[in-house]
């Protein structure tokens, strides 16, 4: 009876021991790198089970416990700097419903020192962790690890090495020549310590907005060939090419040639536009009140054309020189048939190409020529499409009344567009005449102008008598007519999401707090001295100088914010991320806003004026002489442009620029607060 009962209760502590097992996925190694004679980096290295993943440093509140290290205070050294970590991976986590970043397999954790003692000593560290598979989350988890330092080991770094690190680590106001940098990199790539020092370059966002230009080039392309210009000759030109070629397949061909004719045409104004205003110079042309000025009268020539007021159109000699080209036939005869397509037909592509020259001019680079392939291909699309395929000629709608609605509504767009520019120019000279209520007064006159025109209550000088408007006329006016009451709210201090960007921001208006709220001074005095309440009502200092004093006093990092007046992205920021309740908390709250305008016209004194040695340029103005701080010390000039920064002007983290996802943003800025703590 007694070996019966020995069994069952060997078998109940066996069974408890082998279900009940201990796991410990993560396991600590440790390494001293001596750099110089005074300065060392530890490094903690966590080799993690397969399934297994460790957690960042960098965890937001709500989220699982983050990694963290806490070395003890003592005479023998002092840190340098924070921890730092690798790349590791950034998920979305639908548990935790939050960005978060882990580590997979292996990592290593980097603290830099400085030694002040000259004999070994060992520094025992507290590392905080928590780790997860796909099923299970282990309990927080604290362990002891230890680092051997002896002060006169043999320095890892070479010489060759600190010289590259000077390269690459200097603020230098003279950029590295191109060839240098390569050199200099490759001589980097085979020395595998400073490989990982080697600073990252900051990331380019032109792809992102040169795509933009080139998806918004292309609609206005379609547009135009729904003008009573472009649309006829669809069919005209197509018929042309497949009965004058001997064979279908000529046919093709020539429709082909004709339409990658356009396409060179339109790049070509675009090259010319670069050319002649320089890459760099179109954007700063963007902030320049005379620039803003004249394409605002620009525009409103344009509008008043489609709007049927007069024609925009070029002299019959060069259409007719052109035409008697075109006679010739041959792959010249063909191109100067697509010139002459681009010249007829100017009156109504003239002010879209126009219109989309003058946006594209304020992204600057390649912009133009980019702007330009993007219209020209929607263009030229159709001639080929319909060459290769003309039974599809008998499907396109008939030329009527609605090629000239087309063209009125597009002068509206360009009448609405055209005060975006003027608002420009008032921002920056901050004159205050056409505040956030005037602009939108404006927009709520001409969209609801326009959707009276959409359901026939109003005709203009070239309109067909009608005795009823279409389901497709009726539909888009009462978008319009929706857009219109969406936009009236926006005058009692709505936000107005939607349209985020182009009209004046919130807090240049006449009640920045919304209408029927208390505008008394009494607020002004809980303002630190040189602060003044910016965007979402955020204390913002508009002097750096300044701002970095208050930091030091209260004790929390700096968020620099290059932005400008006329920065539609930049407002787009302001408006739709920094107007989330927790990225809106840290703004005010966990760190002090510096936002330095770039397109103030402000004159400096005279004894503070000076010549730029990034640029070579005169920097006569407030704004010169933030926009050169940000070419000098971060090598970019484009706007938004956020780098947080702790007292000393060193950067927390890499620097962000227009980011439109709320929660990368915000892990952005508490991944910099972090490392500022």
């Amino acid at each position: 009876m007694n070996k019966v009962i020995f069994s069952v209760i060997f078998l109940l502590l066996f069974t408890i021991f082998v279900d009940a097992q201990v796991y410990n996925p993560v396991k600590w190694k440790t390494d001293v790198v001596k750099i110089s004679d005074s300065e060392f980096e530890l490094q903690a290295k966590a080799v993690i089970e397969s399934g297994w993943h460790l957690y960042s440093q960098n965890v937001l509140d709500g989220g699982p416990i983050p990694t963290h290290f806490t070395f003890p205070k003592s005479f023998d050294f002092q840190l340098i700097g924070s921890v730092k970590e690798g790349n590791g991976k950034t998920i979305n986590d639908p548990v935790f419903k939050m960005l978060i970043k882990f580590f997979e397999k292996e990592t290593v954790f980097k603290q830099r020192i400085k030694v002040t003692r000259t004999k070994p000593f060992a520094i025992k560290t507290e590392v905080g962790f928590m780790v997860c598979n796909d099923e299970n989350c282990l309990p927080p988890s604290d362990e002891e690890i230890v680092f051997n330092v002896d002060p006169k080991a043999v320095t890892a770094v070479k010489a060759e090495e600190k010289i590259l690190k000077e390269i690459f680590s200097a603020d230098s106001s003279t950029a590295v020549k191109t060839n240098e940098t390569v050199a200099v990199k490759a001589v980097a790539a085979e020395i595998p310590e400073l490989k990982r020092e080697v600073k990252k370059p900051l990331k380019n966002n032109n792809s992102k907005s040169f795509l933009g230009i080139f998806i918004i080039a292309f609609l206005s392309g379609f547009a135009a060939l729904l003008t009573p210009c472009v649309f006829p000759m669809i069919p005209m030109t197509v018929s042309y090419f497949t009965k004058q070629s001997k064979t279908k397949a000529a046919g093709v061909k020539n429709a082909l040639i004709y339409g990658f004719s356009i396409v060179i045409i339109y790049v070509l104004l675009g090259s010319i536009v670069t050319a002649v205003f320089g890459a760099d110079s179109l954007n700063a042309l963007s902030t320049n009140v005379w620039f803003n000025l004249i394409f605002f009268i620009l525009l409103v020539v344009f509008a008043c054309s489609f709007l049927g007021a007069f024609e925009i159109i070029l002299p019959n000699s060069l259409a007719n020189k052109v035409d008697s080209q075109a006679d010739k036939g041959g792959l010249i005869g063909i191109f100067f048939m697509a010139l002459a397509l681009a010249i007829v037909s100017f009156s109504c592509t003239g002010p879209i190409v126009g219109t989309l020259l003058v946006e594209a001019a304020s992204k600057g680079g390649i912009a133009p020529i980019v702007g330009m392939l993007g219209f020209s291909i929607a263009i030229a699309l159709p001639f080929s499409l319909f060459a290769a395929f003309p039974g599809w000629l008998n499907a396109l709608p008939k030329s009527g009344g609605w090629l000239n609605t087309v063209k009125v509504v597009l002068g509206f767009l360009e009448l609405a567009l055209a005060f975006k520019f003027l608002s420009n120019a008032d921002l920056v000279l901050q004159l205050h005449w056409l505040e956030r209520e005037v602009f939108l007064a404006i927009w709520i006159a001409v969209f609801g102008v326009l959707a009276f025109y959409l359901f026939g209550k109003i005709t203009l000088p070239h309109d067909s008598p009608q005795n009823h408007i279409s389901v497709g006329r009726l539909t888009l006016g009462s978008l319009v007519l929706s857009f219109t009451i969406y936009l009236i709210p926006g005058l009692f201090g709505a936000p107005l999401k939607l349209i985020s960007g182009f009209p004046p921001p919130k807090h240049y208006s006449e009640s920045p707090d919304g209408f029927g709220a208390n505008n008394s001074n009494e607020v002004n005095t809980l303002l630190p001295e040189g602060a003044e309440f910016g965007p979402q009502n955020i204390i913002t200092f508009h002097d750096y100088k300044k701002g970095m004093e208050f930091a030091k006093k209260a004790g929390k990092p700096v968020l620099l914010d290059f932005t400008g007046y006329a920065c539609v992205n930049c407002r787009k920021m302001e408006e739709l991320v920094w107007s989330d309740s927790k990225v809106l908390n840290v703004l005010k709250n966990e760190l002090v806003l510096i936002s330095l305008y770039v397109d103030d016209k402000k004159e400096l004194p005279a004894d503070e004026q000076y010549i730029s040695q990034t640029t070579g340029k005169k920097i006569k103005t407030i704004g010169n002489k933030w926009s050169d701080l940000q070419i000098k010390t971060y090598k970019a000039n484009a706007q938004p442009f956020y780098v947080l920064v702790n007292h000393s002007g060193e950067s927390l983290n890499e620097p962000s620029a227009y980011n439109a996802d709320i929660n990368n943003y915000l892990f952005w800025l508490q991944d910099g607060i972090s490392n500022f703590n």
